[in-house]
């Protein structure tokens, strides 16, 4: 038996294709000296070698095995090295985007965003990474294209169509009519964003606001209320036709400033030639089907996204005229936006370098009298005053863009102004082929009010007593003239979109409407809903001057709007009854005429109806205060700090002056400290007797002096009293 075992194992390790060449010679040699009262446990030894020896044989095709480190932190390595260099041509962009590490991560974020769901690396199938890295070949052998609609590397997991039984009625509409964006095509444009962000994030100026991490409106109004008191003219320019879309050639050859990647920008010049294609205008009408009575709920799928709530799309009404337009460029989706920055950085460059030859600095001028004009010697935002204009006083102009929207400061007479618009015009005109006028293009002055970003900047002029000591130490007073720049929240622009949201009706006097939408809700969710739109208000009217006034109005919209749908839904027929009974906040549970309301019965029984929340900021009192933080010259997002700061402290130049400065002021690093007490611990552990260390108080004391008391005579000698070796010492431990 044992013979004829191992004559089988020679033959199917001798036959088999699956081993080695050293397999099989193994298999062979021991296979000659078997015997039939050997035992067959060697036999087994031999075969699991040979299995393992296979295995180990790592399979460069395998997406487990290119998977070598996490995607986040390569983007982090692309981060920093981009702020660490941020004047240098990129030209080596294929490598990253060779790395299949990115491409798991963006298919991580597009799954986010279709399914509502983060999907964790180990959870994604052996399938999915198998289409992952076919994709990823097709775009490293130029075989993807844009836009497909019926050929997929990678499919979404949502996606349960199978396009090859499709009949031709729907194939045809597939290929003929608007479709969403393919979920390959979405992939391919978070990896090629993941890797063009951080090189223009460190090249962009600190000009620009819009579609860029860390800067938000809030950022542009802080900005506006701390370096634009002072100037008297505005000048505010619609460039929004630029996100409409541009050529393609201009667009590339903005990118190749910065990129020189044939790879990159072959991907991105395919995804803005390649046509889009759309519904024609006479196909997309639908017949008109008659609607059933009681329309049934549409349940939603477990593995469906939930729609916006209805308090978070109200807000998104709000959305300034700046901030509603996003470009969107052939199929470069999410890279839109960042295209858009690189095209008009030219723009933010060419303003930075005006900004310099119109500054004329004055020294009888109190903010700034610097030659440089860098250096500020008071703080412009509130409640400090600027000086007016004049012949005397220092001519300036500043400048900031959000999205297609500029708004220019010019603090001196109104043909500097003039002036630099006529450039402006001719500037666009030769680099953007956009034609303005000087009616796009209006010069206001600060009386009348300039409205950017629904707030209002206007001035109030002050008298303060200005005291100072001259010469010979006599104090002088003296009346002086200066401005305050009061940037408040525009009361029309508010009922504007309230009434667009269907809210109001009227502009001098408006009048709430019912909010019908929330009429199948509960009064509890309701309420739950409005609270959540008005604690969003306050944070979005945060820095404005009339916070309060703003804020309380929009209350008063909202619970009137509630108490006629109330007043609808319950039969109360007026606001006033609905007041009565549900209280000033309708916070108390409602009643009909004919028994309580059944949605809330179960409430009522069980003694949960103060549970019921009431409205918020019912009265001006309760509005939170504005917020008057000063904002820092030379402000950074918080991410561009920490960036900076890495980059700083990785330099070795500052590693020595960080030693030399604790050198100098007598300090111990922890690391010294670790150090040292490891060192002196070895060189006098032989010589401390550990049963005298064990005892008494005294024991204990010359055991510390055995281990401290030689490097404080070798690497502390500066010393000379024993408090100030103490002090050193805690300091150290701190």
């Amino acid at each position: 038996m044992h013979l004829r075992l191992a004559f089988l194992g020679h033959r199917i390790l001798t036959r088999s294709s699956i081993f080695t060449r050293s397999s099989r010679h193994l298999a062979c040699g021991c296979s000659s000296t078997l015997s039939p009262r050997v035992d067959g446990f060697a036999l087994f030894r031999m075969f699991i070698f040979t299995s393992v020896q296979h295995r180990r044989v790592s399979d460069p095709d395998d997406p487990a095995s290119l998977m070598k480190e996490d995607g986040v932190n390569v983007c982090s390595q692309l981060w920093v090295q981009s702020f660490r260099e941020p004047d240098e041509t990129v030209t080596n962009l294929t490598t990253y985007l060779r790395r299949f590490e990115l491409w798991v991560l963006a298919y991580q974020k597009v799954c986010a965003d279709e399914t509502g769901a983060y999907m964790p690396r180990n959870a994604i199938q052996r399938s999915a990474l198998e289409d992952l890295l076919a994709l990823r070949n097709a775009v490293l052998d130029n075989r993807f294209k844009w836009g497909a609609r019926l050929q997929f590397f990678i499919k979404s997991p949502k996606d349960k169509t199978d396009y090859e039984s499709l009949s031709k009625r729907k194939m045809r509409a597939v290929l003929t009519t608007t479709q969403p964006t393919p979920f390959q095509d979405r992939i391919v444009q978070e990896v090629l964003f993941m890797i063009l962000e951080p090189i223009y994030e460190a090249r962009f100026s600190q000009k620009s606001f819009a579609f860029r991490p860390g800067r938000t409106v809030h950022t542009v109004i802080r900005v506006i209320r701390r370096s634009f008191a002072g100037y008297l003219w505005y000048i505010k320019g619609d460039l929004s036709t630029i996100l409409d879309g541009m050529k393609v050639g201009m667009v590339i050859s903005a990118l190749m400033r910065d990129v020189r990647d044939k790879k990159v920008i072959d991907l991105i010049k395919a995804a803005l030639v390649t046509p889009v294609i759309t519904t024609p205008p006479g196909l997309g009408e639908k017949k008109k089907t008659k609607k059933r009575k009681y329309q049934k709920k549409r349940v939603l799928a477990e593995d469906e996204p939930k729609p916006d709530p209805y308090w978070l799309e109200t807000f998104f009404g709000f959305a300034p005229e700046e901030a509603e337009k996003v470009p969107s460029w052939g199929h470069c989706g999410i890279l839109s936006p960042l295209l858009a920055n690189v095209c008009l950085d030219e723009l933010d460059r060419w303003m930075e370098g005006k900004i310099e030859e119109f500054y004329r600095p004055s020294k009888s001028d109190v903010l700034w009298n610097n030659p440089e004009g860098e250096v500020e010697q008071g703080n412009t935002s509130w409640p400090e005053f600027v000086p007016t204009s004049g012949p005397d006083k220092t001519r300036k102009i500043d400048y900031i863009r959000y999205g297609g929207h500029i708004l220019i400061g010019v603090r001196g007479p109104r043909a500097d102004a003039a002036t630099l618009r006529k450039q402006l015009i001719e500037f666009c005109d030769q680099k953007y082929l956009l034609k303005l006028d000087n009616e796009s293009l209006p010069i206001e002055h600060i009386t009348k009010g300039i409205l950017f970003l629904d707030h209002v900047l206007c001035r109030r002029v002050v008298y303060p007593t200005l005291r100072y000591t001259a010469t010979g130490g006599k104090i002088i007073s003296e009346k002086g003239v200066g401005t305050l720049l009061s940037v408040t929240a525009s009361l029309k622009q508010c009922i504007k979109q309230f009434r667009k949201l269907h809210f109001l009706k009227g502009d001098r006097d408006p009048d709430p409407q019912p909010c019908f939408r929330m009429f199948h809700a509960t009064q509890a969710h309701t309420n739950a809903q409005m609270n959540k739109f008005l604690s969003t208000m306050v944070e979005w009217y945060r820095y404005a001057d009339n916070r309060k006034k703003v804020v309380n109005f929009c209350s008063y919209i909202v619970r009137g709007s509630l108490a006629k749908l109330y007043a609808a839904k319950y039969k109360l027929r007026s606001r006033a009854k609905v007041y009565k009974i549900g209280s000033r906040t309708l916070s108390r549970p409602l009643k009909e005429k004919k028994g309580q309301s059944p949605e809330y019965y179960d409430l009522l029984r069980m003694g949960l109806a103060e549970s019921i929340d009431g409205l918020m900021y019912t009265r001006m009192s309760l509005v939170p205060e504005t917020d008057y933080t000063i904002f820092p010259i030379g402000w950074r997002p918080d991410h561009e700090k920490a960036l900076l700061e890495y980059i700083r402290l990785e330099d070795p130049k500052t590693v020595e002056e960080q030693r030399s400065c604790l050198r100098e002021q007598g300090l111990v690093s922890p690391q010294d400290y670790i150090s040292m007490l490891v060192w002196n611990y070895k060189r006098s552990a032989n010589m401390v007797d550990q049963p005298t260390i064990i005892n008494g108080g005294n024991n204990t004391e010359s055991g510390k002096q055995l281990l401290f008391g030689q490097s404080n005579k070798n690497t502390f000698e500066t010393t000379r009293d024993e408090e100030e070796s103490e002090e050193r010492c805690h300091v150290a431990q701190v």
